[in-house]
């Protein structure tokens, strides 16, 4: 089983509202997907995304360039791939968009080591469960009134979650403590609450407003500081009891590794084309796991469910429902779990009508 080519593809998801967060707004979704094909006419599938499309084509050519390294050999050696990919990519650093071109890369290449063999990637890995619970993620943003946010909380609820995660990011504490205690009103004191400052607050600010969330029982307070600030985060999750989450922004093990020594996080939050597939976040894992430190995927649903099934210390999966209209298969919601799919590889497949509907021109 050889690698015969590495071909790419942008598309470009339109949201039907425009998202606002503490520092973000967003109208779109623009992702490259990549196909790896091998001599004996399997295809392994991964995606990186970005927010618009501006960046894809730098996105692109970054992967695009690391064709040479994979071409003509078994994707079986998907961890010699990886270190040679990092290796090959030093003279651009160790951020960035070279992780997200190894990410996708990675990604495809279990996802064919997987089909190979007609097994799950979390079966490859070592499965410790079938299902995972569930946090809605695609909705209650700093944009909404608090009407709207009671209503969609409620709603979220009906389809059958029981746990979901609002944005913070307005002027004053008040108005954000506000809106949290109306989200918890509405859903009462049993369905799991997370908040996201999407780093939009100083130290100061952070520790203060986390204080006063302390009596809304959240889950925990996501990125109330920079990403680059470990310093400031730690401070911030030494002065509250709420668990601090953060890694969404955090690069390869390494990346990860100054987290923990720094104690700036309580959970964990890779991003699997910021932390470099699945091969660097199963590390990343297990090291946290060293640490006793828990761990919750980001943004990447679909593919992040092969890595809930096989780790541990996993606790929530991200439900983001941006992706959705990619794929052939739909992610299952029971009871408030989101059921790990027992399917060859990754378990999601690109749909051709809606990637040729999705291409960017």
């Amino acid at each position: 089983m050889k690698i015969t080519g590495l071909r790419t593809e942008q598309v470009e998801i339109p949201l039907a509202t425009p998202i606002r967060t503490s520092i973000h707004y967003l109208d779109a979704i623009g992702c490259v997907l990549v196909y790896i094909d091998t001599d004996d006419g399997r295809t392994g599938e991964g995606l990186v995304w970005s927010m618009g499309t501006r960046r894809l084509a730098t996105l692109e050519a970054m992967i695009q360039s690391l064709a040479v390294k994979i071409v003509g050999r078994d994707p079986h050696e998907h961890a010699g791939l990886w270190a040679e990919m990092w290796r090959d990519l030093n003279f651009f650093g160790a951020k960035g968009i070279t992780l997200f071109a190894i990410g996708a890369i990675d990604m495809a290449l279990w996802d064919l080591v997987g089909k190979a063999h007609d097994l799950s990637v979390c079966r490859l890995l070592g499965q410790c469960r079938d299902r995972v619970r569930a946090y809605h993620s695609g909705g209650l943003w700093v944009s909404l009134s608090v009407d709207e946010l009671q209503a969609e909380a409620k709603e979220f609820v009906a389809q059958g979650y029981r746990a979901m995660k609002m944005r913070l990011g307005k002027p004053s504490i008040g108005e954000d403590i506000e809106r949290v205690a109306a989200v918890r009103a509405a859903i009462g004191p049993d369905i799991d609450l997370m908040a996201d400052a999407n780093q939009g607050f100083s130290v100061n600010h952070a520790i203060r407003l986390g204080r006063q969330l302390e009596a809304y029982n959240l889950v925990w307070f996501e990125e109330p500081v920079q990403a680059h600030d470990l310093e400031g985060s730690a401070r911030v999750a030494a002065a509250i009891d709420t668990p601090i989450a953060s890694g969404e922004t955090e690069y390869a093990r390494y990346g990860f590794r100054d987290m923990l020594e720094r104690g700036s996080a309580d959970v964990l939050m890779p991003d699997l084309e910021r932390v470099g597939g699945i091969t660097e976040f199963v590390k990343v894992a297990h090291m946290a796991e060293a640490f006793d430190i828990p761990v919750s995927p980001h943004v990447y649903s679909e593919q992040s469910l092969q890595l809930c099934g096989a780790l541990n210390n996993i606790n929530y999966s991200e439900w983001m429902p941006w992706f959705a209209v990619l794929y052939n298969e739909a992610v299952e919601l029971e009871k408030g779990d989101l059921l790990i799919p027992d399917r060859p590889g990754l378990g999601f497949t690109f749909n051709p009508d809606a990637v040729a509907r999705l291409r960017v021109k």
